[in-house]
């Protein structure tokens, strides 16, 4: 932050016991030290800068720009999963659009400010009505970002409604959201929707690729592996996980992801569905839990990995669609809190009843 001085309370330099007021007089920004970029997270201090430093979606990216290239920018509404990209294009839009003004021409509210009625009429109202200054070719239009506009409250979005059509000429309006569902269909018809789908592995590998370069990192290929794994689609994610990894560990491998995260790791996997294949029940339950003690595995993880590995097993699809189907249960129940050691008996039930199905369609 910049330290404010105010000229009026400078009578003289050898005066040092003066308290500073910034309430009179004209201030001077003195600018402070300059932040430690080593406990910098690595989320913002590699965030695009600009619309070409967008990692993925370029049809969208390419698209918004020629709309604001052209004067011609609508309501936004960008919705999909988390880490996609939705804040750093609408942020690096607005870099473009207003330069050195981002401050004056951008209102920001997230999910960490009061997203009520009463911010509505008051602080976006507010905002949306003041007469904008044109500088020379930058767009006299301002920019108001409603980062996860889905946790704002019914009467707000009602209210909201209202506000852009109202100001329709001064002002522009970002929605954003992880669940578009959740934002009612009034505001949804007045904007542009985009949809950011999960990036691609080919996409995350290249953004942590150059973040690993960037930080001189020692990331072997299985290491790099782990770390689009686990991520899922979710850049936020990945670079979290690659950070927390290099404090954690020199060396980036793929034992060292999976042990920073609390996932379990493949050849784990394939050994619990090992067990729930071809041991015993009290067997394989001792062994899981013993397993799961050992190494401090959820449960919940287990499943969902366990899920997924199912899909690559061969079996009838009669016999798959069952057994998806009942541990789809366990996950959900384990969601509610429900005993780990009641719901590891179940998970363990229903493989030895997929088992006893795969048997009996042998035989035939």
């Amino acid at each position: 932050m910049a330290e404010v001085i105010s000229l009026m309370d400078i009578d003289d330099d050898n005066d040092n016991s003066q308290s500073l007021k910034p309430d009179k007089g004209k201030n001077v920004v003195v600018s402070a030290a300059p932040p430690d970029t080593k406990a910098t997270p690595w989320v913002e201090k590699y965030r695009p800068q600009s619309l070409d430093d967008v990692a993925a979606h370029r049809d969208i990216v390419e698209t918004i720009d020629r709309l604001a290239s052209g004067n011609r920018l609508p309501h936004l509404l960008l919705y999909g999963p988390p880490g996609t990209g939705k804040t750093s294009t609408v942020l690096a839009l607005a870099r473009k659009l207003y330069g050195n003004q981002l401050h004056n021409m951008v209102l920001e509210l997230n999910a960490s400010d009061d997203r009520g009625i009463d911010v509505v009429r008051q602080q976006i109202q507010d905002f949306a009505s003041t007469q904008s200054i044109s500088f020379g070719p930058k767009s006299s239009v301002k920019l108001i970002l409603l980062d996860e506009a889905d946790a704002m409250t019914k009467d707000a979005q009602f209210a909201l409604r209202r506000v852009i059509e109202r100001y329709t000429k001064s002002t522009r309006f970002a929605l954003i959201c992880n669940n578009v569902n959740k934002v009612i269909p009034a505001l949804q018809s007045r904007c542009t929707r985009f949809r950011f789908a999960p990036l691609d592995a080919v996409h995350v590998m290249e953004r942590l690729k150059h973040v690993i370069n960037a930080e001189g990192l020692d990331v072997p290929e299985n290491g790099l592996t782990a770390l689009v794994r686990i991520s899922n689609g979710d850049m936020r994610k990945a670079l979290n996980i690659l950070q927390s990894t290099h404090m954690a560990s020199q060396q980036i491998t793929e034992d060292a992801v999976y042990l920073c995260t609390g996932n379990p790791l493949p050849k784990d996997i394939e050994q619990i569905s090992y067990w729930l294949l071809n041991e015993s029940f009290t067997t394989s339950c001792k062994r899981i839990s013993e397993i799961k003690t050992r190494k401090g595995l959820a449960l919940v993880d287990i499943v969902r990995e366990v899920t997924m590995f199912v899909f690559k097993i061969k079996m009838p699809p009669d016999v798959r669609i069952q057994l998806i189907n009942e541990m789809a249960d366990v996950e959900y129940r384990l969601s509610l809190a429900c005993s780990d050691k009641l719901q590891l008996g179940s998970l363990i039930a229903a493989f030895t009843r997929a088992r006893a199905s795969l048997v009996a369609a042998a035989k035939y």
